[in-house]
């Protein structure tokens, strides 16, 4: 007998990573990690693809002037905008110690601004950092930049500024319209407020406008999402980001203004999921991977439809590039065959860059091994598929993690065969379970604690 769509969701809802990267952060075992081997790392990369790919640049903007409680993002809450000139400037000063690490003019194929909330910073400001990157570099004939927004916060300024500079993405958190949802999150916006962000950015140029929504946050209830998603298409963004609320108090007390009883239960959170998967299908958005919906004629759809879907720390994007490196507080990077971390306080990353240091505090080197399971993993997250080399690929942790696989196979969620396997329709939901199968580090080490957010 099948086995029904709310006993998997009971089934599967257990702690599982996101897989923005593999391994996951807490696997991360390179004890000790030197600047050294990042820097190899890095220039190797660099050299390899500077001159087809270009680089991919997230620089994270940490700053809010309010604390958002469902937020897990590496934040630093103030209403002191006096902090924004010196932040810029040591930004700046990391981008030129990669500078000096390059042996040719680096080529950027993608910006990302992230945070923490950049439109905090004053457009000028914004300008300053922007045209401080692009004056030592050139910009791929693809090069596609994009930021975040508070709706709350976003001027006409700060849209024509980012445009002019060459921004054509802008991604508007959103997460719920209800007041009594917004209320216990600490998010205040209206309705108003993001209609007119949207249309004055769509005035100016933009081609591509994303709302953030998340399902599964306190006091969230069905009619309250069924509102939010019918406001949220009267307003057609080309992308939707459908993000389950992570709930990790532990990680961030934040979260603490509520407690559990306040979130809806795993049967509830994925009939929010539902509804809201069926009310974008119902007005013409095409689900995109994990977590993400979009229309016909989004380079994210056209990226979709066309197998070019990447996925990175910054989550899925059209620009496929080795190299990725973040500039900031907390911004990871990635060359292919290491991740780094820079210090995750403003204070220890200030004062990395005063002493003229890289501000990596923390790292992996991929073993061939992490890179097989690495490519399996990205396939099945953007392209929901993956075919498998036996000879190749050949490690005892890719056999044992398709075994894994077999009982997922049985309840209907991928089809399973012997040069690889297709996730299903019904398996949509659960990616992030199925790449667990083949998480051979996770496997190898049962956490003890919970380290990752519930699935569902």
């Amino acid at each position: 007998m099948a086995i029904l769509s709310h006993q998997l969701a009971s089934k599967y809802n257990v702690a599982a990573p996101r897989y923005t990267s593999y391994p996951t952060m807490p696997y991360w075992h390179t004890d000790p990690f030197s600047a050294e081997q990042w820097v190899d790392s890095l220039q190797s990369s660099f050299q390899e693809t500077n001159n087809t790919q270009g680089l991919s640049l997230y620089i994270h903007l940490p700053f809010c002037e309010n604390l958002c409680t469902y937020c897990g993002c590496n934040t630093r809450i103030t209403k002191n905008h006096a902090v924004e000139k010196p932040y810029i400037q040591a930004v700046l000063k990391e981008w030129q110690m990669y500078r000096d690490l390059f042996n040719e003019t680096p080529v950027i194929r993608e910006i990302h601004l992230g945070g923490g909330t950049p439109t905090f910073f004053n457009p000028d400001n914004l300008k300053m950092l922007i045209n401080g990157i692009l004056e030592t570099a050139e910009v791929h004939p693809e090069g596609a930049f994009g930021f975040e927004g508070h709706p709350a916060n976003t001027t006409e300024q700060h849209l024509q500024t980012l445009y002019d500079l060459g921004f054509r993405r802008v991604s508007l958190g959103i997460q719920d319209f209800d007041p009594k949802v917004r209320h216990i999150i600490n998010r205040d916006q209206s309705f108003e407020q993001v209609r007119d962000v949207t249309l004055a950015a769509r005035k100016i140029g933009y081609t591509s406008i994303n709302y953030d929504l998340i399902y599964g946050l306190p006091l969230q209830t069905t009619e309250g999402l069924i509102n939010t998603v019918q406001l949220v298409a009267s307003l057609w963004p080309d992308r939707i980001a459908f993000y389950s609320y992570a709930h990790v108090p532990w990680i961030k007390p934040g979260q603490r203004r509520f407690t559990e009883n306040d979130l809806p239960d795993a049967g509830l959170k994925a009939k929010l999921y539902e509804i809201g998967r069926r009310m974008f299908a119902s007005y013409g958005y095409q689900e995109i991977g994990m977590d993400h919906f979009a229309l016909p004629g989004d380079e994210l759809y056209i990226a979709h439809n066309s197998g070019t879907l990447h996925r990175n720390f910054m989550g899925y994007t059209t620009q496929h590039t080795q190299l990725l490196t973040g500039l900031g507080v907390s911004a990871i990077s990635d060359t292919g065959y290491a991740f780094a971390q820079n210090a995750k306080t403003v204070e220890a990353y200030l004062a990395y860059i005063a002493d003229g240091r890289l501000p990596i505090f923390k790292g992996h080197v991929l073993t061939k091994q992490d890179i097989v399971i690495r490519t399996h993993i990205s396939n099945i997250m953007c392209t929901g598929q993956t075919q498998w080399d036996l000879f190749a690929d050949h490690c005892s942790a890719l056999a044992e993690g398709i075994e894994r696989l077999a009982p997922l196979a049985e309840d209907g969620l991928i089809q399973l065969q012997h040069d690889g396997l297709k996730v299903t329709v019904q398996g949509g939901r659960f990616l992030r379970n199925i790449c667990m199968a083949l998480d051979a580090r996770l496997w190898a080490a049962q956490p003890t604690t919970q380290l990752f957010s519930m699935a569902i």
